[in-house]
Formats: C-alpha cells, sequence, structure tokens
C-alpha cells in the first residue's frame, strides 16, 4: 500500500514537473520570437537606406556611404499603449551582388521596407521593379518613396507626388512582368542588367490576363506606399520629418 502511494506521487511529481517544463518552453519561445523581430531596410543601392537608418537610431544626419554589409541596430518604438519597445532594425547592402543576403534575415523580419528613390525611378523602373522582396507573408511590406524633398512641385505636396510617381512606375513595371511570365519569358531573358535575375525570387504579381496590376488589387496582402525624406537641410528635428509616416506605420504593427 505504502509502495503504491510513493508510485503515484512519484508519477504526479513527474507530470508537474512536465507540465512546467512545457509551460516554460512555450513562454520563453513566445519570448525569443518577440524579440527577434526586426525590421529590414532594403532596396536598390543609393535608394537611401543607411541614411534612413541612422536618421532612426542617432535621430540625426550622419554620412552615408554605399554599404557592402548589413548595419544592425536596436531602434526604440514608443506609442500611446506601449511606453517603449526595442526592435532590430537592419539596413541591407544594395548592391545586386550582396543583394541576396536579405534572404538571411527575412526568418527574423516583422516588416520590410522597401527604399526607393523617387527622383531617379523614371530611369530605372524596370530594375527596382526586379529588387522588390519575395512574395512572403509575413512579414509585412512597406514601399518607401523616399528623397521626395528633392521633387519640385507646383502646389501639390511632394510626398505625393513622390508616392504617385513611384506607384506608376512600379505597377507598370510589374504588369510588364506578369505579361511576359503569362508569355512564358523568365525575368532573367528581359534583359543582360546585372541587377536582374537574384535569387530573391521578386514580388509575385501573376494575375488575370487584359487587367493592369494595381498594388491595391494585390492578393498576397497590403502594400503600402509612404513618401519619406531625411534632409540635410534646416535644423536636425525638422530634417527628420519626413520620417514621420514611416515611424508611424512601424508604431501601428501589430508587435
Amino acid at each position: 500500500m505504502l509502495q503504491d502511494t510513493q508510485v503515484r506521487l512519484l508519477v504526479g511529481s513527474l507530470v508537474v514537473s512536465l507540465i512546467a517544463a512545457l509551460l516554460y518552453s512555450f513562454t520563453r519561445s513566445r519570448k525569443l520570437v518577440s524579440k527577434g523581430s526586426a525590421v529590414l531596410l532594403t532596396g536598390p543601392s543609393e535608394g537611401g537606406k543607411t541614411a534612413i537608418h541612422s536618421a532612426l537610431i542617432f535621430n540625426q544626419m550622419l554620412p552615408s556611404h554605399t554599404s557592402m554589409q548589413a548595419n544592425i541596430s536596436i531602434m526604440s518604438l514608443s506609442s500611446s499603449e506601449r511606453k517603449h519597445r526595442s526592435v532590430k532594425l537592419i539596413d541591407l547592402p544594395g548592391h545586386p551582388r550582396l543583394r541576396d543576403h536579405f534572404n538571411e534575415h527575412l526568418n527574423d523580419a516583422k516588416a520590410v521596407a522597401f527604399v526607393v528613390d523617387a527622383t531617379t525611378i523614371a530611369r530605372n523602373g524596370a530594375a527596382v521593379a526586379d529588387s522588390l522582396p519575395p512574395s512572403q507573408q509575413p512579414p509585412s511590406l512597406v514601399i518607401l518613396a523616399h528623397k521626395y524633398d528633392l521633387i519640385e512641385s507646383s502646389g501639390t505636396p511632394n510626398f505625393e507626388l513622390a508616392v504617385s510617381r513611384v506607384r506608376t512606375i512600379l505597377e507598370r513595371e510589374l504588369d510588364k512582368r506578369r505579361t511576359s511570365q503569362a508569355a512564358g519569358v523568365g525575368v532573367g531573358q528581359l534583359g543582360d542588367d546585372e541587377t536582374t535575375g537574384t535569387e530573391m525570387g521578386g514580388l509575385e504579381c501573376i494575375g488575370p490576363a487584359g487587367v493592369g496590376f494595381k498594388f491595391k488589387d494585390w492578393e498576397g496582402g497590403e502594400i503600402e506606399i509612404l513618401g519619406t525624406s531625411v534632409s540635410e537641410k534646416g535644423d536636425s528635428e525638422k530634417s527628420l520629418d519626413g520620417l514621420d509616416k514611416f515611424k508611424q506605420w512601424l508604431e501601428d504593427l501589430s508587435w
């Protein structure tokens, strides 16, 4: 009888220990996932990724140059619901030969910000469209129409012109890609530019023929386009106002 009681106590103890271990493992895994959330800054070279990274981390303009390796920093977010939250901000190289490093950080990503130079996209739209991140959900994707402060305007806000320009050109180029794919032509066959044919995969844009590609109709999820700028003119606080919409977008994510 005494032996049976001891056996039951031993089994009960083991069950309790097992449950406690499972709860600890579950809680720890959730914390690790949360801590591992990251924001990836990606896009073609000279788009302004490093300038955005420096402005968000150091709250000021710093000299920047074409990155040959990832810049990883910790960024602080704050909102009315959460006092502070730290996330990893990763500025990835935009050079075509280094762009596939994107895949190394994809599993750690909560959001991807694709940075486009709105002042030059009119002449390199095809290459920019080819370097869009692959269609994988999550993470959330935002396209930043950057350097809007360098666009001349007559009445219309510069950031609206930048967003409209980037949206129009990328949708046009992605529609061309969809048409070529429907005809059985690979993206890599469209030209010999070194920026095409990377292993990133590209944004999935297959859809019904005869209907122009539109981001608002993309079945892979919602893609927002925001105008951003980091100006070297004026005082340091005002020069960073051009990132307010992007920072708010990050705040609104379900962290």
